[in-house]
């Protein structure tokens, strides 16, 4: 009687469900900054192009050696998604999941900030953020706008929303690459190529030197924006995630902490998605 009953309940629920699943596409656009075309993924709500409503936007990023494909084919994304936007546990909101990098790390550019010869950072916010939020009726301002990424770019996360508080409502890192001083991914005495120029730019970028070298005026700003740092028990990037968080609370930066059962995998970054969406939409205006 229950197994009838709860396959009932599955009929009523999932069709329900599929009838507000979302879609995604795959755009690109061509810029000056890189000198090169750039892909990217794009989760519209299942309500996109049926109204003249504006909608929050998620700025998704993958990690080191992956692509824009990655939160689509290897984190489940869109079921992830759909799910939560059903349930109402998130809001409606575009998702934008950029392409800063591929498998081929030693001559294939990784990151998201600025090297020689990948000017990232520029690309992102002087030409990616403005044209994806004019062509997908995105709202536009700090309130209805989130950050959020796993290792390479859970540090990429931090980072863009330590050094622009004034465009991030929130900034969710899943096991974050936060800084390189001890060659945490590039091993020692690497050839000088892409892979190199990518742990010297995470350094350079260091999240937990950014907070420890803020005056007042950097951290005020930093207050605004709301913090979740995520990451395994059995994570080899642990201890920066968590020092990231005790550096910002000796500074009374407020942020949220998790440390779960779980090591630098899909698995971990899957369930991780199922706490940031609703965590980013919580914090939407």
């Amino acid at each position: 009687m229950r197994k009838t009953l709860s396959l009932l309940c599955l009929a009523l629920i999932l069709p329900a469900l599929s009838a507000r699943a979302g879609k995604v596409v795959t755009d690109s656009l061509q810029s000056t900054v890189l000198g090169a075309q750039v892909k990217y993924n794009v989760y519209l709500p299942n309500s996109f192009g049926k109204t003249e409503r504006l909608y929050p936007v998620v700025y998704l990023l993958h990690g080191l050696s992956d692509d824009y494909r990655a939160w689509i084919q290897k984190g489940n994304m869109q079921t992830v998604v759909d799910e939560l936007m059903g349930t109402g546990e998130a809001c409606e909101m575009v998702i934008v999941m950029p392409n800063a990098g591929g498998p081929d790390t030693h001559h294939t550019w990784n990151g998201y900030f600025n090297m020689p010869g990948w000017n990232y950072e520029d690309f992102f916010f002087q030409e990616f953020m403005p044209k994806v939020e004019a062509k997908y009726r995105i709202v536009g301002d700090k309130g209805h706008r989130a950050v959020m990424g796993l290792s390479m770019g859970g540090g990429g996360s931090v980072v863009y929303a330590q050094r622009h508080p004034e465009l991030f409502s929130s900034c969710y890192a899943m096991s974050a690459w936060l800084d390189n001083r001890n060659d945490e991914v590039r091993a020692k005495n690497s050839p000088k190529d892409c892979l190199y120029y990518v742990g010297e730019a995470v350094r350079e970028h260091s999240a937990l030197d950014f907070v420890d070298n803020a005056d007042e005026q950097t951290l005020a700003a930093l207050r605004t924006v709301k913090w979740f740092i995520d990451c395994g028990d059995d994570d080899f990037l642990l201890d920066l995630n968590v020092g990231l968080h005790q550096k910002m609370r000796n500074h009374k930066v407020k942020s949220e902490l998790r440390v779960r059962n779980g090591v630098h995998n899909w698995e971990y970054w899957h369930l991780a998605l199922r706490w940031a969406l609703p965590f980013a939409s919580r914090n939407f205006d």
